[in-house]
């Protein structure tokens, strides 16, 4: 099994077969992800600079920002308020999946459903902005969580891979970037570039 995954690792090949197997592995996930960044930004250019212009409205108003997402997304979603929190010029961020005493309350008293629908619902309030990631874009929790945010007057920012999921159907969100590729890896890696050049966009205005 090991050896029809990574064939390059194979005893019965030379280290220079090897070395050469992983450096155009490495060189083809290079130009992968380039083509998929400019691919998407040759597509969501214009859409960035209008949600950024919606993030710093919000922003310059008193509005604070909760982020959220599950697995990898929760560690974007971290590090999404952390950009803005540390920023030379501060602004108000909290990532939602901070306090593991919330999370582990809500999911073992009510369901992990509503893990965010709950603390947006305490925390959110009209003017502020809700951004939510996920790879597949149907994360069973984001759903509630932007609908939330709607009700309660929040910007709603959605970052979706693949064809966009439930994300994609969704009326409650103002702002949607779907990266197209089925590689966790390659949606992951564009979305952080996307919330980054969004981030600076957003200061930028500011």
């Amino acid at each position: 099994m090991t050896e029809e995954l990574y064939p390059f690792l194979s005893a019965r090949r030379s280290e220079v077969d090897t070395l050469a197997q992983v450096a155009e592995s490495t060189r083809e996930k290079i130009r992968d992800a380039i083509a998929l960044r400019e691919r998407v930004f040759d597509a969501d250019s214009a859409r960035l600079a209008d949600c950024a212009e919606a993030m710093a409205e919000r922003f310059a108003r008193g509005g604070r920002l909760l982020a959220f997402g599950n697995g990898g997304s929760s560690t974007d979603a971290q590090d999404l308020a952390s950009l803005f929190v540390s920023a030379t010029h501060p602004l108000p961020a909290i990532g939602l999946t901070n306090d593991i005493a919330v999370i582990t309350a809500l999911s073992n008293d009510v369901g992990f459903d509503v893990v965010f629908s709950r603390q947006i619902a305490t925390f959110g309030r009209t003017g502020d902005i809700a951004v939510g990631l996920s790879t597949s874009g149907s994360s069973a929790n984001l759903g509630p969580a932007f609908a939330e945010a709607r009700r309660r007057g929040l910007l709603t920012i959605g970052f979706a891979g693949g064809d966009g999921g439930a994300m994609a159907a969704s009326r409650d969100i103002d702002h949607l970037f779907v990266v197209p590729s089925s590689s966790v890896h390659r949606i992951q890696e564009t979305q952080t570039t996307l919330y980054h050049v969004l981030w600076e966009l957003t200061l930028e205005l500011l």
